[in-house]
């Protein structure tokens, strides 16, 4: 049968289109000739002592580092405050990636606000960053091939702390929680912790974001006679938490277990009312002498203050990303995150960690006890390092998740 020759053209024309489809997609190069990182987080509300301004100076550090550019292309940073609002930092984000070509956020919002924002990276293929955000949904059940874990999370940080004061008889716990998700989740993830050792909870209560008279909920988990009072909550919150129990009394007869404590809210608490308690932390300043050295560039940059968690991991979170960039000569989403993926952290307070395929960074946490007054001999001087929890003893194991994509490694 012969062909017509309009047949036979359009036939071709078809097969160089399904060649083209079929062709893999190449990174190109550095989109709008600028590496643009947004830094999203709460600047001026209740969390903004743990990441806010500070986490700006941090990833700044991070970008002069790399002398403000990669072959070339200038790298820009762009801040904003979400105001512990869900819909505030869903459309920054959606006017940053759509409007403004951001090609990366570095989040430390309230877990909800993450949420919201961890769906429009995944939907437009730009790495998501969280650097202080702690629900352990983002590695679980919600994580993302563009979402990393870099700081902390409701699952590693109570473990050990649990592990430890149930291991003294302190077997009955009362929950002070924050009322929304973050708090939430992090008081699921402990009580497994209590109930699989053999611990009860006796009662919660849920106490509203930013507020500043918590005494009827602290009065509440008083009367409970529970031995230990777990505080799953942080930011002003969490300080307001601390100061009232000791105004009650509470720290004489009940043990008051901090769930989330950074170094920033020891230091605006004090150590009289926190000394000897116990935590687990991913990060201390004054651990070696790379610590210290950064602790140091850092309070030059940012009005004489040290570096929290969330802050150093801003910073190891930032570096990591433009070194992936410099390896691969893009900012392509996808490509950037195979290169942070397929490389180990290495800096000032991570060496040879992993990024497991779901997006959790995986860093050894630190048993710590915070200093007596007397204890204390120079300025941020609080914490005694007592050991090292080591990265699989740490963080949920990959048998425990039901995250799709460490089925799929």
């Amino acid at each position: 049968m012969r062909l017509s020759a309009a047949f036979v053209a359009a036939m071709a024309i078809f097969s160089s289109a399904i060649s083209i489809a079929a062709a893999p997609v190449m990174a190109q190069g550095i989109s709008g000739d600028v590496i643009k990182i947004g830094v999203m987080n709460d600047q001026t509300g209740p969390y903004s002592d743990n990441c806010g301004p500070g986490s700006v100076a941090a990833a700044r550090l991070a970008v002069s580092d790399f002398g403000g550019a990669i072959g070339g292309k200038k790298i820009e940073l762009v801040v904003a405050d979400d105001q512990n609002k869900p819909d505030i930092g869903v459309s920054i984000a959606l006017r940053w990636l759509d409007n403004e070509g951001v090609d990366a956020i570095v989040g430390c919002s309230a877990s909800s606000i993450a949420l919201g924002v961890q769906d429009v990276m995944k939907n437009r293929k730009k790495p998501y960053l969280l650097a202080g955000t702690a629900a352990s949904v983002f590695t679980n059940e919600k994580c993302s091939p563009m979402t990393t874990q870099w700081a902390m999370d409701t699952y590693a940080l109570p473990k050990a702390t649990v592990k430890s004061l149930l291991a003294r008889g302190l077997d009955t716990w009362f929950f002070v929680t924050v009322d929304y998700s973050f708090g939430k989740a992090w008081q699921a993830d402990t009580t497994k912790f209590i109930t699989a050792d053999g611990g009860k909870v006796v009662g919660s209560v849920l106490h509203p974001l930013n507020s500043p008279d918590l005494s009827s909920f602290l009065l509440t988990a008083q009367s409970s006679g529970a031995k230990v009072i777990a505080l799953a909550n942080s930011g002003s919150d969490f300080a307001n938490a601390m100061k009232q129990a000791q105004e009650f009394g509470l720290t004489e007869k009940q043990q008051l277990a901090p769930l989330g404590l950074m170094i920033n809210q020891t230091h605006s608490i004090g150590l009289q009312p926190l000394q000897n308690v116990r935590l687990s932390t991913p990060f201390y300043w004054d651990m070696t002498d790379e610590t210290r050295a950064f602790a140091k560039r850092y309070q030059a940059a940012f009005s004489g203050r040290i570096p929290n968690e969330a802050q150093a991991s801003t910073y190891s979170a930032v570096t990591h990303y433009l070194k992936a960039i410099a390896a691969t000569q893009t900012d392509e989403g996808e490509a950037v995150m195979r290169q942070m993926k397929a490389t180990p952290v290495n800096d000032f307070e991570m060496k040879n960690v992993s990024i497991r395929a779901d997006g959790q960074v995986m860093r050894p946490l630190y048993a710590a006890r915070i200093k007596t007054p007397a204890e204390s001999k120079y300025p941020y001087d609080y914490y005694e390092i007592t050991g090292t929890i080591s990265a699989d003893d740490a963080w949920r194991p990959a048998s425990e998740s039901v995250c799709e994509l460490l089925k799929t490694q």
